[in-house]
């Protein structure tokens, strides 16, 4: 059972049957000029399922992997249909810190249509072949970019949820000159 999910500029996503379970397997294209973007992915993924981030990397060769499936909502279809929204938003927000305390920026955060899906109450963040090491990394602050987008932020509004974004600006700027715990803290306050 092999069923094509989705084809990229870099790489072409499976559906496969792994130990008798479903599993996505992502395989580079030979004709990429993107080049090692799976064996980046694999590093990635290695390091973010040891903190409890991303599908589960099941096997790994040169030019392709085979990682846990997620069936999952896509992020925007979740947080127009889920009353209480909020958790996610805080799940989501705790990942991208993670991420951001590896010094590391995953690129996808402020535009993450397809690349957060919820499952069972938890956010799980897929495709980390662009990720990379950063000096200044933006994956809590591209979250916020993505929660105050025109779109997101109307959704949010609906469901009560309400983002001061004077407020908000002033707490980015703050964290993403400290990337410390307090700022970050400060900026989760902004839901409570």
């Amino acid at each position: 059972m092999e069923e094509i999910l989705a084809k990229g500029h870099r790489g072409v996503v499976y559906l496969v049957k792994y130990k008798g379970k479903k599993a996505v397997k992502k395989v580079e294209k030979s004709d990429s000029s993107a080049l090692n973007r799976i064996q980046n992915e694999v590093f990635w993924l290695k390091k973010l399922n040891e903190c409890g981030i991303g599908p589960k990397l099941y096997f790994s060769e040169r030019n392709y992997f085979i990682c846990e499936f997620v069936k999952g909502k896509r992020i925007i279809d979740f947080l127009k249909e889920s009353r209480n929204p909020g958790k996610i938003i805080l799940n989501v927000l705790k990942q991208c810190r993670v991420i951001d305390e590896m010094k590391a920026d995953k690129k996808e955060m402020s535009n993450p249509y397809k690349h957060i899906l919820v499952k069972k109450n938890k956010a799980v963040m897929i495709d980390f072949e662009r990720m990379k090491y950063s000096l200044k990394p933006q994956n809590v602050t591209g979250v916020f970019h993505f929660l105050t987008s025109k779109k997101v932020y109307s959704i949010l509004k609906e469901k009560g949820i309400f983002i001061d974004k004077d407020k908000l600006i002033e707490l980015l700027k703050k964290y993403k000159r400290s990337y410390s715990d307090k700022d970050f803290g400060n900026l989760m306050k902004i839901f409570y």
